[in-house]
């Protein structure tokens, strides 16, 4: 934020693409809502403009889980350590920055709440008892690449083993309809969806307005 003082902070993840403007954009943004954003790169730097670029890049991140976990990691401690954050500290990620802030959430670090939009997903019970924070979850009805199965599942389980979340499914979004650089962009939903990311961020991370 431009103001001097703490504020309570987000780990921001990129889509497959990378850090690119847009991401950066969504820092700004969140940023102006009174949060420190640490935008991760998980890329070291390259942004791809084709979607087999991006993939390869991708496919490299998911070949190595353990580094990027570090990264995602050492992210989180340094914005509690940082002389600007409150110590609160929540993930947020879209598709690909999605999945892997759920993983994030699985892992040892210590996290105040998640936010997942439409990001790969893990059902398996014992996996997710890992989970001790909120989990915010934002989904599209047509997402063939997550599905809808899938997400009803992590939602059943969620319930089912105690852990405290929010899942958020559009009639027909599709993937990505929050990027509105793609096809699939779908403006009303992305603003209810963001609305709801804000609010959840506000309660979990004890944001005051």
């Amino acid at each position: 934020p431009a103001d001097d003082g703490e504020y309570p902070a987000v780990v921001m993840i990129h889509e497959w693409w990378g850090l690119n403007e847009n991401i950066r954009h969504m820092a700004d943004v969140l940023a102006g809502q009174g949060y420190t954003v640490f935008a991760v790169d998980l890329y070291d730097g390259e942004v791809a403009r084709e979607s087999s670029r991006a993939q390869e890049l991708s496919g490299q991140v998911r070949d190595n889980p353990d580094e990027a976990v570090t990264k995602l990691s050492r992210a989180t401690d340094a914005l509690r350590e940082s002389q600007y954050t409150t110590g609160e500290v929540a993930s947020l990620g879209w598709c690909f920055g999605g999945g892997w802030s759920l993983q994030l959430s699985l892992s040892e670090t210590e996290l105040n709440s998640t936010v997942i939009y439409y990001g790969t997903l893990t059902t398996d019970e014992e996996r997710l008892r890992a989970i001790d924070e909120p989990v915010l979850g934002i989904f599209g009805s047509e997402d063939q690449v997550v599905g809808p199965e899938n997400v009803e599942e992590f939602d059943r389980t969620l319930d089912e083993i105690g852990v405290e979340n929010e899942i958020r499914v559009y009639d027909g979004a599709d993937h990505a309809f929050a990027n509105p650089s793609g096809e699939s962009f779908r403006p009303d939903a992305t603003r209810d969806a963001w609305n709801r990311t804000l609010s959840f961020l506000d309660e979990t991370l004890g944001q005051e307005r």
